[in-house]
């Protein structure tokens, strides 16, 4: 498979322009003290955000460090600095990404008794793969904050599903993403979820439906992704730029269209348990969480509330 590199650069920066929000947190509320016996967290941020950038990522490692004292905060950084980091959320090898986040986990010595995990956005389907692929260190609660879990088939913030130009780019991007060059080099067509074309998602998808198990089913993922405590799904009821918002609850489109949804426990996926995903529901494993809100948008209360429990 093959396209222009003018015509894919275009898309791919399109599609970047569209993705790319910043978090947003309102502050308030004073700090309360915890204990000291913590338990270490690493953090995956979203596109077009960086592990350190003051006014989101920063900013939640600094307030979490201040509700948890003594608590290891790991924010990953894929790249030497933060503009690498930045860019690498847009054009690079998730696969690639994950293996290295995999290696740097295991090299620390402070993450080796375990750890929590907290992805932003991409960041949390990333994570995930990390907890598939990676039982050592082992991480204990997996908390995804408007992650893609089933991907994305649509464009954000574009004016309705009826728009013209809105299909118009749609139908370009489904042309090209699963070309071997977006697959390889571009991050949001990495886990690009086509339903009108589900053998041409399972077959190109390099690393969505490798890790939702598509194609085969690992026993290995199955087996590691069960050996969490906690898998915690938050989903933004006014968000914006993620499309379908279930798949922020690991529910998609229908397969063979793209109008009606379903819910993870309506899926082939839940049925047939190829992730184990059933048997953690059934456990009281997945957690399903919504606030109001914009995608990444919420206040610093509710997070504490509802999110600092699962790190203590």
């Amino acid at each position: 498979m093959s396209g222009s590199p003018q015509g894919l650069r275009m898309a791919a920066v399109l599609l970047c322009f569209l993705l790319a929000v910043p978090v947003l947190l309102v502050t308030s509320s004073p700090i309360h003290d915890s204990d000291n016996g913590t338990v270490p967290l690493v953090l995956w941020h979203g596109m077009g955000d960086s592990c350190c950038n003051p006014l989101s990522m920063g900013y939640i490692k600094k307030m979490i460090e201040q509700e948890i004292p003594g608590v290891y905060v790991f924010s990953v950084m894929i790249g030497k600095n933060i503009v690498e980091d930045t860019e690498n959320g847009f054009f690079s090898d998730v696969n690639e990404q994950v293996s290295m986040v995999c290696n740097q986990l295991a090299l620390d010595p402070k993450l080796k008794g375990g750890y929590n995990a907290m992805g932003f956005s991409q960041g949390a389907q990333f994570l995930r793969a990390v907890a598939q692929r990676c039982a050592s260190p082992p991480m204990k609660n997996l908390i995804s904050v408007g992650g893609q879990h089933q991907g994305v088939y649509g464009l954000p913030r574009c004016p309705g599903e009826s728009s013209k130009i809105c299909d118009m780019i749609r139908e370009a991007l489904n042309k090209e993403a699963y070309l071997g060059w977006f697959q390889k080099h571009l991050v949001q067509a990495q886990y690009w979820h086509d339903p009108l074309n589900d053998d041409l998602y399972k077959k190109y998808s390099r690393f969505l439906a490798d890790i939702n198990q598509e194609r085969a089913v690992n026993e290995t993922y199955r087996k590691n992704l069960q050996q969490l405590e906690k898998f915690v799904m938050v989903k933004f009821l006014q968000d914006s730029v993620v499309d379908p918002v279930d798949t922020e609850w690991f529910g998609f489109l229908k397969t063979g269209q793209a109008k009606e949804t379903e819910t993870l426990q309506e899926s082939v996926l839940y049925k047939e348990d190829r992730l184990g995903l059933a048997a953690m529901d059934k456990a009281g494993k997945l957690v399903f969480l919504a606030t109001e809100g914009d995608h990444l948008q919420f206040k610093e209360e509710w997070f504490k509330a509802n999110l600092l429990p699962y790190l203590h």
